[in-house]
């Protein structure tokens, strides 16, 4: 199974996206953004979640705990 860094690439390159796009969502520094996708940082929660709501996809997934991207939001009764 992939992992945090390999994922977050393959992503990336699925959407013909670059770095610096990414980047300006999070508000980090190009740099910092290719930290993730090289495995030398990891992303914080807040980021993490960022991610997973620009991709459409699980937490557990972009982590690489599942090879099922499926995100399914909960659902709370009102």
């Amino acid at each position: 199974m992939p992992n945090f860094s390999e994922r977050l690439k393959a992503l990336r390159k699925e959407r013909r996206l670059y770095q610096r796009e990414l980047a300006e969502l999070l508000a980090i520094s190009v740099r910092g953004y290719q930290c993730y996708e090289t495995g030398e940082h990891e992303p914080g929660v807040k980021k993490l979640i960022a991610l997973a709501d620009y991709y459409n996809v699980s937490i557990d997934y972009l982590v690489g705990r599942t090879d099922a991207p499926d995100f399914q939001p909960v659902r709370t009764e009102e």
